[in-house]
Protein backbone atom coordinates (compact mmCIF):
# COMPACT_ATOMS: atom_id res chain seq x y z
CA UNK A 1 0.00 0.00 0.00
CA UNK A 2 1.16 4.00 -0.70
CA UNK A 3 1.87 4.77 2.54
CA UNK A 4 5.06 7.54 3.44
CA UNK A 5 6.10 9.84 5.77
CA UNK A 6 5.65 13.30 5.35
CA UNK A 7 5.48 15.88 8.22
CA UNK A 8 6.84 13.40 10.44
CA UNK A 9 2.96 11.54 9.73
CA UNK A 10 2.50 8.35 7.90
CA UNK A 11 0.28 9.17 5.08
CA UNK A 12 -1.53 7.16 2.29
CA UNK A 13 -1.93 8.38 -0.97
CA UNK A 14 -2.75 7.31 -4.45
CA UNK A 15 -0.42 9.14 -7.51
CA UNK A 16 -2.50 8.79 -11.11
CA UNK A 17 -0.71 9.88 -14.12
CA UNK A 18 2.67 11.19 -15.80
CA UNK A 19 5.99 11.42 -13.34
CA UNK A 20 6.85 14.05 -15.62
CA UNK A 21 3.60 15.99 -15.71
CA UNK A 22 2.21 18.78 -13.51
CA UNK A 23 0.90 18.09 -10.24
CA UNK A 24 -2.36 18.62 -8.82
CA UNK A 25 -2.86 17.56 -5.29
CA UNK A 26 -6.52 17.18 -3.63
CA UNK A 27 -6.96 18.00 -0.57
CA UNK A 28 -10.29 16.64 1.02
CA UNK A 29 -13.05 17.89 3.75
CA UNK A 30 -13.43 17.31 7.41
CA UNK A 31 -13.57 13.77 8.24
CA UNK A 32 -14.26 12.76 4.57
CA UNK A 33 -11.35 10.42 3.13
CA UNK A 34 -9.96 10.45 -0.61
CA UNK A 35 -12.36 8.60 -2.18
CA UNK A 36 -14.43 11.37 -1.67
CA UNK A 37 -13.29 12.35 -4.69
CA UNK A 38 -15.06 10.96 -8.01
CA UNK A 39 -12.37 8.48 -10.04
CA UNK A 40 -14.13 10.52 -13.01
CA UNK A 41 -12.63 13.95 -12.01
CA UNK A 42 -9.04 11.87 -11.12
CA UNK A 43 -9.13 10.34 -14.39
CA UNK A 44 -10.77 13.58 -16.83
CA UNK A 45 -7.64 15.94 -14.56
CA UNK A 46 -5.03 13.30 -15.96
CA UNK A 47 -5.93 12.86 -19.18
CA UNK A 48 -5.73 16.73 -19.19
CA UNK A 49 -2.41 16.26 -18.86
CA UNK A 50 -1.80 16.59 -14.84
CA UNK A 51 -0.55 14.32 -12.58
CA UNK A 52 -2.45 13.76 -9.55
CA UNK A 53 -2.14 12.93 -6.00
CA UNK A 54 -4.15 12.63 -3.30
CA UNK A 55 -4.10 11.54 -0.30
CA UNK A 56 -6.01 10.40 3.49
CA UNK A 57 -5.90 13.39 5.96
CA UNK A 58 -4.09 12.89 9.13
CA UNK A 59 -7.17 11.16 11.34
CA UNK A 60 -9.16 9.86 8.84
CA UNK A 61 -9.14 6.97 6.48
CA UNK A 62 -6.06 5.19 6.08
CA UNK A 63 -3.56 7.65 7.00
CA UNK A 64 -2.15 7.80 10.58
CA UNK A 65 -4.76 7.94 13.79
CA UNK A 66 -3.52 10.40 16.37
CA UNK A 67 -4.17 8.04 18.97
CA UNK A 68 -4.39 9.53 22.64
CA UNK A 69 -4.42 12.71 21.56
CA UNK A 70 -6.73 15.49 22.98
CA UNK A 71 -10.58 16.01 22.13
CA UNK A 72 -12.16 18.88 24.62
CA UNK A 73 -15.55 19.48 24.07
CA UNK A 74 -16.95 21.07 21.22
CA UNK A 75 -19.59 22.97 22.44
CA UNK A 76 -17.00 24.80 25.37
CA UNK A 77 -14.34 25.01 22.42
CA UNK A 78 -17.24 26.50 20.12
CA UNK A 79 -18.04 29.16 22.93
CA UNK A 80 -14.36 29.87 24.05
CA UNK A 81 -13.32 30.58 20.30
CA UNK A 82 -16.41 32.99 20.11
CA UNK A 83 -14.69 34.79 23.29
CA UNK A 84 -11.29 35.03 21.42
CA UNK A 85 -9.76 32.57 23.92
CA UNK A 86 -7.58 29.90 22.56
CA UNK A 87 -8.88 26.80 22.07
CA UNK A 88 -6.77 22.99 23.35
CA UNK A 89 -6.18 21.24 20.10
CA UNK A 90 -4.48 18.13 19.10
CA UNK A 91 -3.11 19.97 15.98
CA UNK A 92 -4.01 22.27 13.75
CA UNK A 93 -4.80 23.43 10.09
CA UNK A 94 -1.20 24.68 9.39
CA UNK A 95 -0.05 21.28 10.55
CA UNK A 96 -2.28 19.95 8.16
CA UNK A 97 -1.70 22.00 5.49
CA UNK A 98 2.43 21.03 6.39
CA UNK A 99 1.21 17.79 5.85
CA UNK A 100 0.32 18.23 2.02
CA UNK A 101 3.73 19.77 1.74
CA UNK A 102 5.35 17.53 3.53
CA UNK A 103 3.87 14.76 0.78
CA UNK A 104 4.93 16.66 -2.01
CA UNK A 105 8.39 16.87 0.04
CA UNK A 106 8.55 12.84 0.31
CA UNK A 107 7.75 12.40 -3.29
CA UNK A 108 10.76 14.95 -4.89
CA UNK A 109 8.11 17.20 -6.05
CA UNK A 110 8.78 20.86 -6.21
CA UNK A 111 5.64 23.01 -7.08
CA UNK A 112 2.16 21.81 -7.49
CA UNK A 113 -1.36 23.11 -8.33
CA UNK A 114 -3.46 22.14 -4.81
CA UNK A 115 -7.21 22.19 -5.04
CA UNK A 116 -9.13 21.48 -1.45
CA UNK A 117 -12.65 20.91 -0.81
CA UNK A 118 -14.68 22.07 2.41
CA UNK A 119 -11.63 22.02 4.75
CA UNK A 120 -9.38 21.26 2.47
CA UNK A 121 -9.85 24.48 0.56
CA UNK A 122 -8.98 25.70 4.42
CA UNK A 123 -6.02 23.75 4.30
CA UNK A 124 -4.68 25.03 0.80
CA UNK A 125 -5.71 28.65 1.80
CA UNK A 126 -2.83 28.24 4.18
CA UNK A 127 -0.77 26.22 1.86
CA UNK A 128 -0.95 29.48 -0.01
CA UNK A 129 -0.32 31.84 2.67
CA UNK A 130 2.30 29.63 4.15
CA UNK A 131 4.00 28.20 1.38
CA UNK A 132 3.25 30.27 -1.59
CA UNK A 133 6.95 29.22 -2.92
CA UNK A 134 5.89 25.46 -3.55
CA UNK A 135 2.47 26.79 -5.44
CA UNK A 136 1.92 26.85 -8.79
CA UNK A 137 -1.81 27.42 -8.22
CA UNK A 138 -4.49 26.96 -5.78
CA UNK A 139 -7.99 26.25 -6.32
CA UNK A 140 -10.79 26.20 -3.32
CA UNK A 141 -13.75 25.01 -3.39
CA UNK A 142 -17.18 24.66 -1.31
CA UNK A 143 -15.38 26.66 1.72
CA UNK A 144 -15.28 29.68 3.88
CA UNK A 145 -12.54 32.34 4.99
CA UNK A 146 -13.79 32.08 8.22
CA UNK A 147 -14.43 35.55 8.70
CA UNK A 148 -16.99 35.78 11.50
CA UNK A 149 -20.54 36.67 10.56
CA UNK A 150 -20.71 34.73 7.68
CA UNK A 151 -23.55 32.54 7.54
CA UNK A 152 -23.39 29.35 9.06
CA UNK A 153 -25.18 25.91 8.34
CA UNK A 154 -29.19 25.00 8.33
CA UNK A 155 -29.81 24.27 11.64
CA UNK A 156 -30.75 20.79 11.43
CA UNK A 157 -27.53 20.10 9.47
CA UNK A 158 -25.70 21.45 12.19
CA UNK A 159 -27.46 19.14 14.82
CA UNK A 160 -26.31 16.43 12.39
CA UNK A 161 -22.88 17.33 12.41
CA UNK A 162 -22.79 17.60 16.76
CA UNK A 163 -24.66 14.27 17.27
CA UNK A 164 -21.36 12.03 19.35
CA UNK A 165 -20.86 8.78 17.17
CA UNK A 166 -19.79 5.83 19.22
CA UNK A 167 -16.50 4.65 17.96
CA UNK A 168 -18.01 1.08 18.38
CA UNK A 169 -21.06 1.43 15.69
CA UNK A 170 -21.66 -1.83 13.56
CA UNK A 171 -21.35 -1.31 9.95
CA UNK A 172 -24.91 -0.93 9.16
CA UNK A 173 -25.48 1.77 11.49
CA UNK A 174 -22.21 3.94 10.37
CA UNK A 175 -23.30 3.50 7.15
CA UNK A 176 -26.96 4.74 7.32
CA UNK A 177 -26.09 7.80 9.60
CA UNK A 178 -23.21 8.84 7.33
CA UNK A 179 -25.47 8.12 4.13
CA UNK A 180 -28.52 10.57 5.02
CA UNK A 181 -25.28 13.32 6.76
CA UNK A 182 -23.85 13.55 3.41
CA UNK A 183 -27.44 13.17 1.29
CA UNK A 184 -28.81 16.74 3.72
CA UNK A 185 -25.94 18.80 2.01
CA UNK A 186 -25.92 16.87 -1.29
CA UNK A 187 -27.45 18.22 -4.63
CA UNK A 188 -30.25 16.07 -5.43
CA UNK A 189 -28.11 15.48 -8.52
CA UNK A 190 -30.19 13.28 -11.21
CA UNK A 191 -26.75 11.62 -12.77
CA UNK A 192 -26.02 10.41 -9.10
CA UNK A 193 -27.71 6.96 -8.18
CA UNK A 194 -29.77 6.48 -5.41
CA UNK A 195 -27.46 4.30 -3.97
CA UNK A 196 -24.43 6.38 -4.33
CA UNK A 197 -24.39 7.58 -0.73
CA UNK A 198 -24.87 4.39 1.16
CA UNK A 199 -22.15 2.65 -0.94
CA UNK A 200 -19.67 5.36 -0.41
CA UNK A 201 -20.46 5.12 3.03
CA UNK A 202 -19.99 1.55 3.06
CA UNK A 203 -16.63 1.74 1.48
CA UNK A 204 -15.39 4.88 4.35
CA UNK A 205 -16.63 2.10 7.19
CA UNK A 206 -14.45 -0.73 5.56
CA UNK A 207 -11.69 1.56 4.89
CA UNK A 208 -11.34 3.17 8.98
CA UNK A 209 -14.25 3.99 10.59
CA UNK A 210 -12.96 6.76 13.50
CA UNK A 211 -15.16 9.20 14.73
CA UNK A 212 -12.97 11.15 16.88
CA UNK A 213 -10.65 11.66 14.37
CA UNK A 214 -13.55 13.90 12.75
CA UNK A 215 -14.04 15.51 15.70
CA UNK A 216 -10.42 16.54 16.24
CA UNK A 217 -10.07 17.92 12.66
CA UNK A 218 -13.70 20.04 13.81
CA UNK A 219 -11.15 21.60 16.63
CA UNK A 220 -8.62 22.44 14.24
CA UNK A 221 -11.24 24.53 12.52
CA UNK A 222 -12.53 26.03 15.12
CA UNK A 223 -9.04 27.10 16.49
CA UNK A 224 -8.04 28.64 13.27
CA UNK A 225 -10.79 31.28 13.09
CA UNK A 226 -10.79 34.06 10.75
CA UNK A 227 -7.98 33.63 8.01
CA UNK A 228 -8.71 37.00 6.36
CA UNK A 229 -5.58 38.56 6.98
CA UNK A 230 -3.55 35.33 5.95
CA UNK A 231 -5.79 35.37 2.18
CA UNK A 232 -4.76 39.29 1.77
CA UNK A 233 -1.08 38.31 1.47
CA UNK A 234 -2.06 35.12 -1.04
CA UNK A 235 0.36 35.90 -4.53
CA UNK A 236 -0.38 32.51 -5.80
CA UNK A 237 -3.26 32.57 -8.65
CA UNK A 238 -6.40 31.52 -7.05
CA UNK A 239 -9.58 30.24 -8.35
CA UNK A 240 -12.57 29.85 -5.87
CA UNK A 241 -15.46 27.39 -6.73
CA UNK A 242 -19.10 27.09 -4.62
CA UNK A 243 -22.35 25.83 -5.12
CA UNK A 244 -25.24 28.13 -4.93
CA UNK A 245 -27.35 25.55 -3.20
CA UNK A 246 -24.81 24.79 -0.48
CA UNK A 247 -26.71 24.23 2.65
CA UNK A 248 -23.61 23.70 4.86
CA UNK A 249 -20.94 26.30 4.12
CA UNK A 250 -23.32 28.90 2.36
CA UNK A 251 -21.65 30.23 -0.56
CA UNK A 252 -21.07 33.84 1.19
CA UNK A 253 -17.90 31.83 2.68
CA UNK A 254 -16.37 31.89 -0.72
CA UNK A 255 -17.12 35.48 -1.80
CA UNK A 256 -15.35 36.30 1.31
CA UNK A 257 -12.54 34.64 0.33
CA UNK A 258 -12.62 35.59 -3.20
CA UNK A 259 -12.92 39.36 -1.81
CA UNK A 260 -9.85 38.58 0.04
CA UNK A 261 -7.47 37.05 -1.77
CA UNK A 262 -5.71 39.17 -4.71
CA UNK A 263 -7.15 39.00 -8.62
CA UNK A 264 -9.18 35.43 -7.51
CA UNK A 265 -11.60 34.27 -9.67
CA UNK A 266 -14.60 33.45 -8.75
CA UNK A 267 -17.12 30.61 -9.95
CA UNK A 268 -20.89 29.86 -8.76
CA UNK A 269 -22.27 26.51 -9.75
CA UNK A 270 -26.25 26.83 -9.30
CA UNK A 271 -26.53 22.60 -9.43
CA UNK A 272 -24.05 22.17 -7.18
CA UNK A 273 -24.49 21.93 -3.06
CA UNK A 274 -21.78 20.78 -0.35
CA UNK A 275 -20.60 18.21 -2.99
CA UNK A 276 -19.25 17.32 -6.17
CA UNK A 277 -22.17 16.03 -8.16
CA UNK A 278 -21.06 13.81 -11.09
CA UNK A 279 -23.34 16.16 -13.55
CA UNK A 280 -20.87 18.96 -12.87
CA UNK A 281 -17.69 17.06 -12.87
CA UNK A 282 -16.84 17.93 -16.45
CA UNK A 283 -17.73 22.05 -15.60
CA UNK A 284 -15.44 22.17 -12.43
CA UNK A 285 -12.47 19.71 -14.50
CA UNK A 286 -12.85 22.51 -17.20
CA UNK A 287 -12.54 25.35 -14.40
CA UNK A 288 -9.31 23.60 -12.11
CA UNK A 289 -7.39 22.71 -15.28
CA UNK A 290 -7.91 25.78 -17.03
CA UNK A 291 -6.23 27.48 -13.89
CA UNK A 292 -4.08 25.20 -13.27
CA UNK A 293 -2.65 25.37 -17.56
CA UNK A 294 -2.95 29.14 -16.78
Amino acid sequence: MPHITANNVNLYYEDNGPADAPVILLVMGLGAQMIAWPDEMIQALVAKGFRVIHYDNRDVGMSQRMEGASAPNLIWSMFKARLGLPVNVAYSLSDMAADGIGLLDALGIEKANVVGASMGGMIVQLMAANHRERLLSMTSIMSSSGAPGLPGARPDIQRRFMVKRPSDANREEAVAFGADLVRSFSYPDPARPDSAHAEMAGIAFDRGYYPIGSKRQLLAIIADGSRVERLKTITTSTLVIHGGADPLVPKEGSEDIAHHVPNARLEIIDEMAHDLPRSQIGRMVELIAGHAQG
